[in-house]
């Protein structure tokens, strides 16, 4: 599910940003905006070198750097160490991810600002932002795993 609009905005963004568009930044943004599932750097780098056979790892990070300064692509954290990536949420938004495939969707969630009140009426902290991730199988591979 390739969306150009997207693409194109994220690299006028970043030519805003001081970086310059290249056909390996296109790659990059082509790839993780379509993205059905948060991917990891190394795993961008495959897929998107597949359309610009030049590109390099240090690019792809840069690249995956200044799209999150930008807000276009979220860092997922992983239990298991590496970060993923994914193009962010419009609004605010709640994330799931299969532990098997990677698959990633976004939804909105319930109030959860009583429970955040009680978190800071005992820690004393002041809750100004939160970030949501939930982890578990999606349809495909809890069927695989009853085969």
């Amino acid at each position: 599910m390739n969306d150009p609009a997207i693409t194109q905005t994220w690299l006028e963004a970043m030519a805003v940003h001081g970086a310059r568009q290249t056909a390996a930044r296109r790659a990059i943004c082509e790839v993780l905006a379509s993205a059905a599932r948060a991917m990891e750097p190394l795993e961008l780098f495959t897929e998107s070198r597949k359309r610009c056979a030049g590109l390099g790892l240090v690019t792809v990070y840069r690249t995956l750097e200044i799209l999150e300064e930008l807000g276009l692509v979220a860092r997922v954290h992983q239990p298991g160490g590496c970060n993923r990536y994914i193009r962010a949420a419009e609004g605010h938004q709640h994330l799931m991810i299969c532990s098997a495939c990677g698959k990633a969707e976004y939804f909105e969630g319930d109030d959860l600002s009583r429970l955040f009140q009680q978190v800071a009426g005992r820690s004393d902290f002041l809750v100004q932002d939160h970030w949501l991730q939930l982890f578990g199988l999606c349809r495909a591979c809890q069927s695989a795993s009853t085969s």
